[in-house]
């Protein structure tokens, strides 16, 4: 990945531009079917999404962070455009359940064997390897996180629809591989929806899903976006420390906003932490020295060579202008520790 001590990555997503897409309808939830919030027309629009895709990696790059993404400019959401890309996933009359956020949701319908008939994201990480020298990460939706995002009318065992989730999402990762990712992650923010079934099938889904693949690989949790869930955040995981015995390199945690506990920490000593110290609820950029205390707290639990400091969450929601300086305060914050050690 990087030779650098404490380098800053993002955990995905960045402000999409009021020219490409509707904000005020993006504003109302987290897709998970398609929706029609796209503001240039289909004869320019991929076009478009290749023009913003240039500013989100500039800012990255601008602001100083070590490991970038393509800010996933393409996508309605982190999992909709990679879930419905696949065969025996259907949007046609959608299925609707509550949302974590406690709102009725639409949702495809699994009707068929779940399977990657072609490829959805490796022209975006072709695009993002040819316009940076940086690091580049990539994001998919996890499988058990997917699984939980559609409602079952085919497959009779759920944990056999979620293991074909896997087989779909390895399939798609080693293409990104070869299309340059330097690091591959795997978002799954439902393991502490229902941590019971998580502990029966979701380390078996998540190693079937990195399996094979030879760059370095990430599952990230989070507590949902901040601009989404409303009100108090839990401050622990209910499904945290099994992630010690998965086959990836990283784990990616949200700490800042809900003030985790970082003694949780210590559950995960095999593992590289990319850790959260950026609170994306704040509606003010955070200071360098901030963040830097932050850094510092979590070295009091694992040594720097295991620290990769980052945003909450994707950062899709916030204005342009305060991802930029919230970024910005990372990459300064981090350079702050960093000197300290050498």
């Amino acid at each position: 990945m990087t030779a650098k001590l404490l380098p800053t990555t993002v955990v995905g997503s960045y402000p999409q531009p009021d020219w490409l897409v509707d904000r005020q309808m993006l504003s109302k939830g987290v897709a998970r079917v398609r929706l029609d919030l796209w503001r240039v027309a289909e004869p320019w629009l991929e076009q478009a999404q290749d023009d913003a895709t240039l500013l989100a990696i500039r800012d990255m790059e601008r602001a100083g962070i070590d490991i970038i993404t393509d800010g996933e400019m393409r996508r309605e959401s982190y999992s909709n455009r990679f879930a419905t890309a696949l065969d025996g996933v259907s949007t046609a009359r959608p299925a609707q359940v509550m949302s974590k956020a406690g709102l009725p949701t639409p949702v495809p319908r699994v009707v068929g064997p779940v399977r990657r008939t072609r490829a959805v994201e490796t022209r975006d990480m072709e695009f993002l390897r040819r316009n940076t020298e940086r690091v580049a990460k990539i994001t998919l939706p996890g499988p058990f996180t997917m699984s939980r995002q559609a409602v079952n009318e085919y497959y009779k065992d759920d944990d056999e629809m979620v293991m074909d989730f896997a087989a779909a999402v390895n399939a798609e990762a080693r293409d990104l591989e070869t299309a340059g990712a330097d690091v591959i992650q795997l978002d799954e923010p439902w393991l502490r929806q229902d941590p019971q079934a998580a502990k029966r099938i979701a380390i078996k889904a998540i190693d079937r899903a990195l399996e094979g693949l030879k760059v370095t690989t990430v599952i990230h949790l989070c507590f949902g976006y901040a601009a989404v869930v409303k009100g108090e955040k839990p401050v622990g995981y209910s499904f945290l420390g099994e992630l010690g015995a998965c086959k990836a390199d990283q784990i990616s945690i949200e700490a800042a906003q809900p003030k985790l506990d970082l003694g949780v920490l210590k559950e995960l000593s095999s593992k590289t932490i990319m850790l959260g110290v950026i609170d994306l609820a704040d509606p003010n950029a955070e200071t360098p020295d901030v963040v830097a205390s932050r850094i510092r707290a979590a070295l009091k639990y694992l040594p720097p060579q295991r620290l990769v400091p980052a945003p909450d969450c994707g950062m899709k929601y916030l204005s342009r202008e305060l991802a930029f300086a919230k970024l910005k305060a990372l990459a300064d914050g981090a350079a702050m520790v960093r000197a300290e050690l050498s």
